[in-house]
């Protein structure tokens, strides 16, 4: 019989599945970040572990848990976890891609035209019984988002999944920056592979897909921003230290953007007091990219075959090179 540790709740039919195969399932039952200390006395004896990117799995952490086979990321990105630290101490990463790609599209689309169209603005507005009725020039007039041009920084999964919303249902002239080139989604939707600076000029809508590296660290600052149209719009549905919040809160209060939708935060869950005291077209969700009852389910059965597997022999079904 093996421990599993799970740093937050999971889906009790999952759940079951651990303990029906013979496992012993400790989990977390309180909301919020776990602390070091908490995290560090639960894994010291445990077999696998379940975590979310918000759980911070660096080399200490993964050198107090000696007997740890298997990490499972609740999440396709892993830049939470010092991976080459757990590879060397004989442990495998796990993440879940592919079953998050349409949601968070969805969200990015969501985002995009509450902030375009002022949706949260409008919404507030006939709460507080200040609508008196249909005006040419009313209060919140939006931006148009239907034959507009979409720059995507980062066309891998859940950036193509964007444009290909872009180009058949608003009809977007597509416009994409990636570390290589996607002919597939060149080929299929009439994107055009274009420099950094390049698309950053001439979007409309910038929606930013691309991991946390070294290299796309504050990738969006004032020079960033400068370059891009006085009316775009910023999506960031990525990592949040992509984007310099700083930077972004300067950027939307002189104009030098036009709104922002953003679900994740340079230094989450702190969100930037500048960031809170906008609200023309500007949009902030809680890291919701993923949250549809549908996909976290596959996200947790994912997570849990891996750990079933790794567990009983086998190999890791989604390993983290």
């Amino acid at each position: 019989m093996a421990k599993i540790y799970a740093t937050c709740r999971v889906f009790a039919d999952e759940i079951a599945r651990l303990r029906g195969a013979g496992h012993d399932v400790q989990m977390r039952g309180q909301e919020g970040p776990i602390s070091r200390d908490e995290l560090i006395r639960s894994i010291s004896d445990a077999d696998a572990m379940i975590c979310l990117l918000s759980d911070k799995i660096d080399a200490k952490v993964i050198a107090t848990g000696p007997r740890l086979r298997i990490i499972a990321n609740l999440g396709v990105g892993y830049d939470n976890i010092d991976v080459p630290a757990a590879h060397a101490a004989g442990i495998i990463v796990t993440n879940t891609p592919g079953a998050l790609t349409e949601t968070t599209a969805d969200l990015t689309f969501a985002l995009l035209l509450a902030a375009a169209r002022r949706i949260l603005e409008a919404d507030e507005y006939v709460r507080s019984g200040k609508f008196l009725g249909w005006e040419l020039l009313q209060k919140h007039l939006g931006l148009d988002v239907f034959g507009k041009t979409l720059g995507i920084v980062g066309m891998g999964r859940i950036g193509t999944a964007v444009a290909r919303r872009g180009h058949f249902g608003f009809g977007m002239k597509g416009l994409y920056h990636n570390r290589h080139r996607n002919i597939d989604a060149e080929r299929e939707l009439g994107a055009r592979y274009v420099t950094f600076e390049e698309l950053l000029e001439e979007s409309d809508f910038v929606c930013v897909h691309t991991p946390l590296t070294e290299e796309t660290h504050h990738l969006f600052n004032k020079d960033s921003f400068r370059k891009m149209k006085k009316s775009a719009i910023l999506v960031n549905v990525a990592r949040g230290p992509v984007v310099d919040e700083v930077a972004l809160v300067w950027a939307l209060e002189t104009g030098e953007i036009a709104g922002a939708g953003i679900d994740v935060y340079e230094r989450e869950p702190q969100v930037h007091p500048g960031l809170l005291k906008l609200k023309e077209r500007v949009v902030l969700a809680p890291h919701i990219g993923s949250a549809s009852v549908e996909t976290r389910r596959k996200m947790a059965k994912i997570a849990v075959d891996n750990v079933l597997s790794v567990l009983s022999g086998g190999e890791p079904l989604n390993p983290v090179t």
